[in-house]
């Protein structure tokens, strides 16, 4: 919406003050009360859905059937994908390696994968992220008061040995990946991770990091309906 032109009124605050001086007096705005007061229109938060014009391309006839198994299941398309889809390659890749990452066989859980998701997404500060995840990891864990921990700072939560290590590794991956060493993985093993999870946790952390820059880079805007989900 754009800005009124109508200039900010200032209104007498009664009281016993002396009077102001009349140069003073004749400076001061007076109400116009022939002036018509503007009602504030709430504007959706998702919308647009990203900072840049891109256009969008035709669907494939699978990433339309994709969509439409969205619009089903949850009651809309996620922003992500509409983000994606001015380039049908780009959102076939983006589609098949997170449902590969975070619903493929794993010996992660969906909860865990959808946390570790979230602590990375925190540590960047991805609105985008943090809002879509986080109703996610509500929904998965049947607990709001988690989803809200592990968004503001996941040390708060009181978790298992085994879930606070994958955070730990996940936050230290993402703030310092130089760092990262043998004691690390090590620390994973000894709360019961496999090689093959410890594989999974890291490309889970890596393609949440390239997500999260992706979305703060072109501002994209999670779903309004994310924020009252699962609360």
């Amino acid at each position: 919406m754009g800005k009124s032109k109508d200039k900010p009124q200032l209104h007498a605050i009664k009281g016993g003050k002396a009077a102001k001086p009349a140069a003073v007096k004749a400076a001061l705005v007076r109400p116009d009360k022939s002036a018509k007061t503007v009602a504030l229109t709430p504007v959706n938060d998702d919308q647009p859905v990203i900072a840049l014009d891109l256009g969008a391309a035709k669907l494939s006839p699978a990433m339309t059937a994709y969509f439409q198994k969205c619009q089903d299941k949850l009651g809309f398309v996620p922003n992500v994908l509409v983000a994606y889809a001015f380039d049908t390659v780009k959102l076939e890749a983006f589609v098949a390696m997170y449902n590969d990452l975070m619903l493929g066989p794993s010996g992660l859980s969906k909860l865990e994968r959808e946390m570790i998701a979230v602590a990375v997404s925190s540590q960047n500060r991805c609105y985008y992220c943090l809002t879509a995840h986080g109703a996610a990891v509500r929904q998965y864990a049947g607990n709001p008061l988690l989803g809200e921990q592990i968004v503001m700072n996941y040390r708060a939560a009181r978790l298992p040995r085994r879930q606070r290590a994958m955070l730990d590794f996940a936050v230290k991956l993402t703030a310092e990946p130089w760092s990262v060493e043998d004691a690390d993985r090590d620390a994973l093993r000894r709360v019961g991770f496999s090689d093959r999870d410890i594989w999974d946790i890291s490309t889970i952390i890596g393609f949440f990091n390239m997500s999260n820059r992706v979305a703060t880079a072109t501002d994209m805007r999670p779903n309004e309906a994310y924020h009252g989900q699962a609360r």
